[in-house]
């Protein structure tokens, strides 16, 4: 390790968890803020399915990083993981999905992902719970869990605790990015960045905003401009059902949903609504339109009769980009980012978390590390027009 940097992190969610943990554990001085309690934004409604199964080598690379640091926190600690294939399909007449499944499964083993193309017969054999009349096509990733995203971020914090970071809940703040060897209006001087507290401002080496959807105007008060627009998802929790355990997590691409099971029952979601959404005025309760669609779409998907019961329902914000692909890394000398993560932060956090800790520390550099090329803030400028689209698409 180099050189001790006091860094602040502005998010408890997964990712910045992730990030606080690794960074005190390699011996920073690290304090977390977080506005209201660990997991409590976008990680603490996140459905929780993890797999490795892209297309892209580098979204494959990260996928198999953060599965590895799943399991070895699970061997570890109170965490707690389940295997479960994930399948994902198109219906007959859905010749665009059905194509494009098609060409991802080859370009997934190309990654050694343990990826299979099924026909609707093979389908139906491995997996009998699922209704397959209507299958055009359908693929099984067996490397594949499901996971409480609020138990991993309350997991991660108490490690990044016990490696002797600072946990400042309920915390509301404010970044002043003033460039380094400059002074501030209020007399911060020298690199880094400053968090502004009700308690008074904090000067920092570094400090990364892993914020959600709040991310974007934590940054924008710091004179910072990032392109990323919250959106809303919604999901809800049926009673419990005989068929739940034995059922794969799914994706239809034709009808547009997911489900796992959870507490004896299914997670079924998505609701997502492509149009920006403001990230403290929007509503966290189901439509009920919603919720008899989500209903429909699951009793249609299995082969014998799907619960009718919803036990919880709620909505969710997830964070667009233009291009579909995060923003982790420097946004402004001591300052950095990690947002934008379509509906699949959680699934990522372990690796991206990683990854940007080790940018912070020094310990890799941008132009010899190919994840943090792609995922390069400056990518954009800051001011491009892009359209929400969601993130879980098959194309």
């Amino acid at each position: 390790m180099g050189d001790v940097k006091r860094v602040g992190v502005v998010g408890a969610g997964a990712v910045g968890v992730t990030a606080a943990a690794a960074l005190a554990a390699d011996g920073h001085d690290v304090t977390l803020f977080e506005r209201d309690a660990v997991g409590a934004g976008s990680t603490g409604r996140a459905a929780g399915i993890c797999y490795d199964a892209f297309a892209d080598r580098l979204d494959a690379a990260v996928a198999a990083r953060a599965l590895e640091r799943f399991r070895d926190l699970a061997a570890e600690t109170r965490f707690s993981v389940t295997d479960r294939p994930y399948v994902w399909l198109a219906r007959e007449g859905d010749e665009k999905r059905e194509r494009a499944i098609r060409k991802q499964v080859p370009r997934m083993r190309d990654n050694d992902r343990d990826v299979t193309l099924l026909d609707p017969d093979a389908l139906a054999a491995e997996f009998p719970g699922l209704e397959t009349d209507d299958v055009a096509v359908a693929a099984v990733a067996r490397d594949a869990l499901c996971a409480d995203p609020a138990e991993y971020a309350a997991v991660v914090a108490e490690r990044a605790s016990a490696a002797g970071a600072t946990l400042r809940t309920g915390t509301e703040v404010a970044v002043d990015a003033t460039p380094a060897g400059t002074e501030s209006a209020r007399g911060d001087s020298g690199p880094g960045a400053t968090v502004v507290t009700p308690a008074g401002r904090e000067r920092f080496d570094a400090v990364l905003v892993a914020a959600g959807a709040h991310t974007k105007p934590v940054l924008a008060d710091a004179g910072v401009a990032i392109q990323v627009k919250p959106y809303r998802v919604q999901a809800l929790v049926t009673a419990p059902s005989s068929a739940a355990e034995t059922t794969p997590t799914l994706y239809d691409a034709t009808r547009g949903f997911y489900c796992r099971a959870k507490a004896g029952g299914f997670l079924v979601g998505d609701g997502t609504e492509e149009r920006a959404a403001d990230p403290d005025d929007w509503d966290r309760t189901a439509d009920e339109d919603f919720r008899s669609d989500a209903l429909a779409r699951l009793d249609a998907a299995l082969s014998a009769d799907g619960p009718t019961d919803v036990t919880d329902s709620w909505a969710g914000l997830c964070t667009a980009t233009p291009d579909r692909d995060p923003l982790v890394g420097a946004v402004a000398p001591g300052l950095f980012v990690a947002v934008g993560w379509h509906g699949h932060g959680f699934m990522r956090a372990p690796a991206l978390g990683e990854r940007v800790a080790d940018e912070i520390a020094g310990e890799r550099e941008k132009e010899s590390d190919d994840v943090l090329r792609a995922f390069d803030p400056a990518r954009f400028d800051g001011d491009e027009e892009f359209a929400v689209v969601e993130g879980m698409t098959v194309e």
